[in-house]
């Protein structure tokens, strides 16, 4: 019999995707090309989020639905793929099953692609006064918080409570951080400016915090040095060296060498650390694999798990330190370009090809947005800021939106927000809207020592 017909005869290579993010969506859509493999994408969630501008969505520039694409939609067109929506909570290497609350399912090859979330570095009672920004639930907190906070403040007449819902406290000054900075400082001195009574949103303070000697730490020093003068012309206030030790009741306890002080805001955003999802965990127990400090999968070069070539780990939730000094970051192009390797080592093994070449990330630049035509961008072979780094950022960011009608919503609220400067999506919702009760004030917090002394974390 020829390969041919025994390609045709037996039952198509099961390859199951667990997470439909970056890496998992790629993963399928490459996979999905192939009438020789069956894909089931499981996911808690159904749909795709765009990441990268959470944050304007936090701000009140997007609304969640122009930054996520259903992936029934999404994938509507394979006819050899099906969606779940369900959680995974275990896997079986030996017998190729993953567990849902409602069963199990076979795979021959398995993708795992959970991604990670903010770390709070030992601190996690930390999350109720200092949300992080990874899912669009975190982003309308977020939201809330931000505008509610100058509702607060216009209704307050004690002067240091009225300074405190005037001051915002973003920590973490990697790309999230500066984003979520630009963006707010924006939304102070130029977006609400005119539209409350008592109350000037322009003497809004935004206190960035960051540990390390600089902003985007990961980024050349002239361009880290270049956002921190963009932010500074924005009206962020920048503090480098300075560790947050404590946050309680509205007041976050920094430490700058020797030096301590406490800073009462009634709005603090988390921007700093990630740490991988549970099934990190279930990786390492079911199949031996090794985990870095931040609980990611260590991989072998072709991102599979060693002992298990059948099951890859891609995306945040892998840390591939194979090519150069540091493991691969935690960005969408080396989770879309992670997605579209395995799929292809699947297809050629479903061909009879087992050779695999290690994996290998091509670096296209990197970019960060701090403000209205205030960018950086670094390309490897160009270093550039200011207008062409934004416009640069723009398009990029347009152009890896998954569906079209999300690429026009986007670019037409873009377009209407950078002419007119407002913000459309500036809904106060959930927890029934309501105020947050004001804890304590800035001389109360001068005089209060932090009950507790929990491990610092970097800011």
């Amino acid at each position: 019999m020829s390969n041919a017909a025994q390609t045709e005869t037996k039952a198509p290579h099961h390859a199951v995707i667990v997470g439909g993010g970056f890496g998992g969506l790629y993963a399928a859509k490459e996979l999905g090309k192939d009438p020789n493999v069956k894909v089931t994408l499981i996911d808690k969630r159904n749909f795709h989020l765009f990441q990268p501008l959470l944050y304007q969505v936090a701000t009140g520039g997007l609304s969640p639905g122009d930054i996520s694409s259903p992936l029934r939609a999404v994938l509507g067109r394979n006819k050899n793929t099906q969606v779940l929506m369900a959680e995974v909570k275990e896997i079986d290497p030996a017998g190729q099953t993953v567990t849902l609350p409602d069963g199990k399912i076979s795979y021959d090859s398995l993708i795992i692609a959970t991604g990670v979330s903010h770390h709070y570095f030992g601190n996690d009672h930390w999350s109720d006064d200092a949300p992080g920004l990874k899912t669009v639930e975190d982003a309308l907190e977020m939201r809330r918080r931000i505008f509610l906070a100058f509702e607060a403040a216009e209704k307050e007449t004690d002067p240091e409570k009225h300074k405190a819902w005037l001051t915002f406290v973003v920590v973490g000054a990697g790309p999230t951080g500066v984003e979520l900075a630009g963006a707010l400082a924006e939304l102070a001195h130029t977006t609400l400016k005119n539209d409350f009574q008592t109350i000037d949103p322009t003497e809004a303070q935004i206190i960035l915090l960051e540990g390390t000697d600089r902003v985007l730490p990961p980024y050349a020093p002239e361009l880290s040095a270049k956002a921190e003068e963009s932010l500074t012309n924005l009206g962020v206030t920048v503090r480098t060296k300075t560790l947050v030790t404590h946050i309680e009741d509205g007041v976050v306890t920094v430490r700058n060498g020797e030096k301590i002080e406490y800073l009462p805001s009634q709005t603090i955003l988390w921007a700093a650390g990630i740490k991988a999802s549970p099934m990190g965990k279930e990786i390492a127990l079911r199949t031996g694999a090794e985990l870095d400090r931040v609980g990611r999968v260590m991989v072998e070069p072709d991102l599979s798990l060693p002992n298990y070539p059948n099951i890859f780990v891609i995306g945040d939730l892998s840390n591939f330190s194979h090519q150069g000094d540091r493991p691969l970051p935690g960005v969408a192009p080396v989770a879309m370009q992670e997605g579209r390797y395995v799929a292809n080592v699947i297809k050629r093994q479903v061909r009879g090809n087992h050779e695999r070449s290690p994996f290998e990330y091509v670096d296209r630049g990197s970019l960060a947005v701090i403000g209205r035509n205030a960018a950086v961008v670094d390309l490897g072979f160009a270093r550039f800021a200011g207008f062409p780094a934004w416009l640069t950022w723009v398009i990029v960011h347009i152009y890896f939106l998954i569906e079209f009608d999300n690429k026009l919503l986007v670019m037409l609220q873009w377009g209407w927000n950078y002419f007119t400067r407002k913000r459309g999506a500036r809904l106060i919702t959930g927890k029934e809207g309501g105020f947050q009760p004001f804890q304590r004030s800035r001389a109360e917090a001068a005089r209060v020592e932090p009950k507790v002394n929990p491990p610092e974390a970097v800011a």
